[in-house]
Parts: structure tokens; sequence; C-alpha cells
């Protein structure tokens, strides 16, 4: 069959490329218990949608450097006792979109929670003020700061886990009873809030993003979604002095590096023809996660939408 990455033996024992930096776990140690010190200031406004079954709220709280974030929040009008939750993550530059298409979950007696990612297409606030580039993309926002910090990610990543707790301490949640789900960015935030929330107790990621930087870079991939890879290199390091320090800088946003620290049980999905996300990226990240977990491989499938995986993880979910 056609082949874009490694053969499938060759990807089940990928490692990973991106290096590690040798403070990962403090530096997010510390990054999380910064978060937990921060006051949410929660609000919940009635949203302007409605819906026979389901209350609708523009929910906003209070993220990293004081950021007002904000999610779509949906829950059952009919309850009888604490109910699961279902947190969504959306792709690249995107929003949470529609409240429409959430009501399939209420449906099936979730509350629902969507967050807008800081600077992207929703309405969260991106309060971040750093030094470099911050036209093309956001994985190399904060990337010229001295400390990392500043990485816009680092504050994204973070605000998954945050709404992960908001969404825990609502009186109608039984905060043992919370998945996560997202395609893309949306597959590489579930990965990072299971990881900084170990209290998830189901993540489906599909076909995650954010994961093996160099390796991304050794592929010649560095266009679409990973273009701004290239671009910080034109601009700022056109001889690949710093490539080494770069990309170890990177590793702290990598998810393949955070994947350890999750304890939910994971269902990801994958294409082996993903030119946008390549295989061997996320399979560095799945190869790194030590709780119980499944692989649905799609061997024709580009970065694309996944027959079968709603369902499929409806009925993951269901174990909740």
């Amino acid at each position: 069959m056609p082949a874009l990455d490694l053969p499938l033996a060759e990807l089940m024992k990928f490692p990973g490329r991106n290096p590690c930096p040798p403070d990962m776990d403090a530096f997010w140690d510390g990054s999380v218990a910064e978060m937990k010190r921060i006051d949410a200031k929660v609000e919940l406004t009635p949203a302007a949608f409605s819906a026979a079954q389901a209350e609708c709220f523009d929910l906003w709280f209070t993220g990293m450097g004081g950021a007002h974030v904000h999610a779509k929040y949906l829950r059952p009008k009919t309850r009888a006792g604490k109910l699961p939750a279902i947190l969504i993550f959306h792709g690249y530059s995107g929003s949470s979109g529609d409240w429409f298409d959430k009501l399939a979950w209420v449906a099936q007696g979730y509350c629902v929670a969507v967050l807008d990612c800081r600077g992207q297409g929703g309405s969260s606030e991106d309060a971040g003020q750093v030094r470099g580039n911050t036209h093309h993309g956001h994985i190399v926002r904060g990337l010229a700061e001295e400390s990392p910090a500043k990485l816009l990610f680092r504050n994204i990543f973070l605000d998954t886990a945050q709404l992960a707790r908001v969404v825990m301490a609502f009186p109608e949640v039984d905060a043992a009873r919370v998945g996560a789900t997202g395609g893309s960015q949306g597959g590489a935030l579930t990965l990072a809030c299971a990881a900084l929330e170990p209290t998830i107790k189901r993540a489906a990621p599909l076909e995650p993003f954010l994961c093996d930087y160099l390796r991304v870079w050794e592929m010649d991939q560095a266009k679409d979604a990973y273009a701004e890879l290239k671009a910080y290199f034109r601009m700022y390091d056109p001889r690949h002095e710093r490539e080494q320090e770069i990309f170890t800088r990177l590793g702290y946003i990598d998810c393949q590096h955070l994947a350890k620290r999750i304890r939910a049980k994971v269902l990801m999905g994958v294409g082996l023809m993903d030119s946008v996300c390549p295989p061997s990226t996320q399979f560095a990240a799945y190869n790194k996660i030590t709780s119980p977990k499944e692989l649905a491989i799609y061997p024709d499938f580009a970065h694309e939408g996944l027959p079968g995986m709603s369902d499929r993880i409806s009925g993951f979910m269901a174990e909740l």
C-alpha cells in the first residue's frame, strides 16, 4: 500500500525525535501549581441560543496572565443527580463553533464545555505580550523570550486544564466522570488536558497536532499548519546555528513529552496518509502513553474526517 511515513511496525515503536527539556517535569509541575493559584472568577451568562433539551451558557473564566477565556457550556434541562461531562477542543485557528452540534452530547445526558482557544477564532482574550514573530502562527509565539513560560501554547495548554477544573466544580457535574476529545489542534489539546488534569477519565484525541516538531522538520513537512517553523528559521536563525536550542525550547509544548502524565483511558484515531500532522509525530505521543489505550488506524486517510470515529467515541465515552 502507499506510504507517507514509516511502516506501521516501525511507527508502533517510534520513540520520537524532538529533544525533551531536562526540566520538563519541574516546568509543568510549577505551571500547574501557578494555574491552581488563580482565582478563576467563573461567570455563566445565558446564551442567546436556546434548545428544548439544553440550558446554554457563555462560560467565562480567568486564565493564565489574567486572560478572559471563553467556552460554550451546555447542560441537560432535566437532571437527576450528578452527570458526566465532555470537554471538546477545536482545530488550529478555529473556534468553539455553533451550539447546535453539541446537542447530541446533551441528549445523551452529558454536560458539555467547548473551549475557545485564546488568540484564535473565538471570543477568548489573547493577553500575551511577547517579543518576536506573532504573525505566522502560535507555535512560535514567545519563542524569542528568555523563559519558556512565555510560550503561548503553554498558556493554552493550561487553559484546557483550568476549564476541566471549572467544569468539575459545577454542582451538576460528577468530577469522576469527565472526558475530553478533539481533532488536530483539538487532539493535541485533548492530550494536554488529560496530562495536566490527570483526573480526566477518558481522552479521545484524533490526528493530534503539536507533536514532535523536529520530526516534522526532518520530513520536510514544515508547511500547512507547521509552516511557521520554516518562517521562524528563515527570519530568526537562517543558518540554523540555534537549531538544537530552538527545538529543545519547543519541547516544552510538545505533546509527546506530556503524554507520560496521562492517566485517562485513551482512544486515538490516526490516518496513515496524514501529511499535515505526519503519523510518526502522532505515534511519538501515543507510544509514550502508559495508561490503557487503543488506536484506530485508517490506512488510506489523510488529515480529514475519519469515518465511524464519532460513533466509536460516543461508545467510548459511554463508559463514563
